[in-house]
């Protein structure tokens, strides 16, 4: 464990080594390993097929045209029990890189190591023990030893329960992703996820893995020409690392004298967009603070792209886009 100095001011640092870690079958968990759906078992929603119908047709014309798709997601997509949709998608060429924060790795390695994950927030925080558990802790050995070694921290983590003891590695998102060769990155903000609160938590080693991670999400998204970038559930995250990664991209294909103008964005939420999502909100309503619409489903694709945006649980919509992909 690196060692916290503090800074010559005299600022006072919170002493990590008088926390108490508890095993995690003391934890009660809110999500059992039968939370993972079995392929096609949800019923045919033509509601949303109808939806989904376009956006896969371009998904399928972008891995004709070896164009990037890329699955940008929030935690509670895990947590939705879709691993083996994804799995297959990937599995199948048409994912070709996934990005997520920490708590959706924090879920994916949960389910693989006990087959369970998500504690009840209220219930632990009043004691003092919410995220603090010994073997959740493992992650930060994995992304330290990952860092040391020159791995982004979704290809670390991904290794790690590919090599280790993981009962249900099989529905692991990382652990596919990096059994493929398909980046799964993983996008921090430092002090967001349980695993911060650790002793072994290593800042600089965590910031870096991640800040590769952004590199190889960044690398995919030069490639996006033709492609197809989707967000499920990621209010923050995925609008805000996207936006950057494609100006970076952008950026150098504008010195190459090439374009990044001709890809698809898809939306999936539960947010209710009143009027025309292809139209960024007036900044004096609340709508214009909910990034994924003006950012992905309007600026990024203005010089030529096309949005879709469906509103809808993850449980529904990432089956139907399965069914709809699988079935052209």
């Amino acid at each position: 464990m690196e060692k916290i100095s503090s800074r010559p001011c005299g600022f006072k640092l919170f002493n990590r080594n008088a926390l108490s870690l508890k095993p995690l079958d003391e934890r009660v968990h809110d999500l059992g390993i039968s939370a993972i759906m079995p392929l096609d078992i949800v019923p045919i929603n033509r509601a949303l097929n109808r939806h989904f119908k376009p956006i896969a047709a371009r998904v399928r014309s972008a891995k004709a045209k070896k164009a990037s798709v890329l699955l940008m997601m929030g935690g509670h997509v895990i947590r939705a029990g879709v691993q083996r949709y994804l799995i297959d998608l990937m599995e199948n060429g048409y994912i070709s890189g996934i990005a997520t924060n920490g708590s959706g790795m924090i879920h994916d390695f949960e389910f693989a190591l006990i087959g369970a994950t998500t504690e009840n927030v209220a219930r632990y925080i009043k004691e003092g023990q919410f995220g603090l558990w010994q073997e959740t802790s493992q992650l930060n050995d994995i992304i330290n030893k990952g860092h040391k070694n020159g791995l982004g921290m979704g290809e670390a983590v991904g290794k790690g329960i590919i090599s280790g003891n993981f009962p249900d590695k099989d529905i692991s998102i990382f652990a596919a992703g990096y059994r493929l060769g398909i980046p799964v990155t993983v996008h921090v903000g430092i002090g967001y996820d349980i695993i911060h609160e650790h002793p072994n938590c290593d800042g600089a080693a965590t910031g870096a893995a991640s800040y590769r991670d952004f590199l190889y999400f960044a690398k995919l998204v030069e490639n996006l020409e033709h492609g197809v970038v989707m967000n499920f559930g990621s209010a923050v995250m995925a609008p805000e690392v996207f936006l950057k990664a494609l100006s970076m991209a952008r950026n150098v294909a504008h010195k190459r004298k090439k374009k990044i103008r001709d890809f698809t964005t898809l939306v999936c939420d539960l947010y209710r967009i009143r009027g025309n999502f292809a139209r960024e909100p007036k900044k004096t309503i609340p709508s214009y603070y909910f990034r994924p619409w003006k950012t992905m489903l309007v600026r990024t694709v203005a010089e030529g792209g096309r949005s879709f945006y469906v509103r809808g649980r993850h449980e529904e919509t990432i089956p139907a886009l399965w069914r709809c992909i699988h079935a052209g």
